[in-house]
């Protein structure tokens, strides 16, 4: 996990040199960004392993920004923000961000959540590299490419969606309760709100599913958990 590099977006020098040095602490390597524009060049410069990503910026917003990373990375994004509403959570997350924190917040509980997308990312990572492909009626999922497609068109997944994704779709009816699923894309323990799994299964039915509201793949067990459902006629 040591000399990976954390692309810091933030305009605030004193939360990016706070960032620095908690981060520097545990071997990151850390390149600043004060604004957006700023941000993109760094990103095609240094292809950082992570990024944090601070809501509001001088020159664009944070989610616009998120937008733009998208189209060509799959790197964790962690949104940092001042705003702790729940409509900017899920926004965020939809917009392929993996994590919101809000300020003020715990520089030892971010540098937690730091290594825990960093573990579990990487841990994709290998086992990537002999993963095998899953088709089903209409869904195919290519762990090797990182690529999802539904009815034959690409659909642009966030890390944690695709591994949420394949992970259910890798045990086909096999039922998980929901803090199952958040050990699973985070950290053997709690390091955020549990309930960011449901935002995840929501924006991925919305990507995946013909419609969401009556979902063929994942399956909700009310009081259980989540499905995949492999067998769609059913």
């Amino acid at each position: 996990m040591l000399n990976k590099t954390i692309l810091v977006v933030d305009d605030d020098p004193d939360i990016n040199e706070l960032l620095k040095l908690s981060l520097s602490r545990e071997g990151y390597n850390i390149i600043p960004a004060f604004r957006g524009s700023d941000a993109i060049v760094s990103m095609e410069k240094f292809n950082p392993d992570l990024i944090i990503l601070d809501v509001l910026l001088p020159d664009m917003d944070g989610f616009e920004l998120c937008r733009v990373l998208r189209k060509t990375s799959n790197v964790p994004i962690l949104f940092l923000s001042c705003k702790d509403d729940d409509s900017d959570k899920v926004l965020g997350l939809g917009l392929g961000g993996d994590d919101y924190i809000s300020k003020p917040f715990s520089p030892i509980e971010l540098v937690a959540r730091v290594k825990a997308h960093m573990r579990r990312n990487y841990s994709l990572n290998d086992k990537e590299k002999d993963s095998t492909e899953l088709k089903f009626p209409g869904l195919t999922i290519d762990r090797s490419t990182h690529r999802v497609m539904v009815d034959g068109q690409h659909v642009a997944l966030s890390a944690k969606e695709f591994k949420l994704l394949f992970h259910l779709a890798q045990n086909p009816n096999r039922v998980y309760k929901n803090d199952q699923l958040f050990s699973l894309l985070w950290d053997e323990h709690f390091l955020g709100d549990p309930h960011t799994v449901m935002v995840h299964i929501y924006n991925l039915r919305k990507k995946i599913e013909i419609n969401p509201a009556k979902p063929k793949y994942i399956m909700t067990l009310r009081g259980v958990g989540y499905k995949f459902n492999d067998k769609q006629g059913e």
